[in-house]
């Protein structure tokens, strides 16, 4: 095995387009990390993946923070009110659509279903800050992290390389194996502002030219364990 970099932030999104929540370590589970979108708001009239609601057309839910605590989760409203996952936050999301919006809990005792979380291609999204400066030059503005919604920022011991060498190899983290299975195809969540919610679709525009779409990888999970912020990463 080969040291690449190390684990540099960990993110949890206990609410799918919900802003998520860093966490000093995290266990992982065959489906990803525990309590990772484990609760997501959907058009119930749809039955693909376009059912989920999300920031993409309402950007105002990612000014709503989820922690997800002793195996609930607590949200924050922008104006510092709080909520539980019940028919009060639910009645708070609805007034930003004219469609109506469901509520869907993902806990459940049997992780290899396909339906259980509301993950997007794989369990686990990684970026690396290599790829990231990048990106940042290329578009000549400051990026951050939180636009690619990446549940491990990963600090490369060699700025010249990219997670794309990655893709359909093992990677060794903490206690945990994962696979690398593909690129992340980037959508305009990422050209929303997570602080101000404001759009600006020339990031979007550059990523497609200059990396077509691609930023970030997905990984499945091969073995579960913990993973801690300065674990070292290894690559077969």
């Amino acid at each position: 095995m080969k040291q690449v970099g190390k684990i540099k932030e960990i993110t949890r999104y206990p609410v799918k387009s919900f802003a998520g929540e860093y966490l000093e370590s995290c266990k992982i589970d065959t489906y990803g990390i525990v309590g990772d979108r484990f609760y997501s708001f959907y058009d119930e009239t749809k039955n693909d993946w376009n059912r989920f609601v999300t920031a993409r057309t309402i950007p105002a839910m990612l000014s709503y923070k989820a922690n997800f605590i002793d195996n609930d989760v607590r949200i924050t409203s922008p104006d510092g009110r709080t909520f539980s996952w019940n028919e009060e936050l639910l009645q708070e999301i609805q007034r930003y659509s004219s469609k109506v919006i469901t509520m869907s809990e993902h806990k459940s005792p049997h992780p290899d279903n396909p339906n259980l979380l509301s993950v997007d291609a794989a369990s686990i999204l990684l970026i690396t800050d290599s790829t990231l400066h990048k990106l940042e030059t290329m578009w000549g503005k400051k990026l951050d992290s939180r636009r690619f919604r990446a549940n491990l920022l990963v600090c490369l011991d060699d700025s010249a390389m990219s997670e794309s060498d990655w893709i359909g190899k093992r990677i060794f983290v903490g206690t945990t194996e994962l696979m690398v299975d593909c690129f992340c195809e980037r959508c305009s969540m990422t050209t929303i502002d997570p602080d101000t919610l404001e759009r600006d679709a020339s990031l979007l525009k550059k990523i497609n030219k200059e990396m077509d779409l691609h930023f970030g990888v997905y990984a499945s999970v091969i073995k579960t364990g913990e993973i801690t912020v300065q674990d070292k990463v290894y690559i077969e």
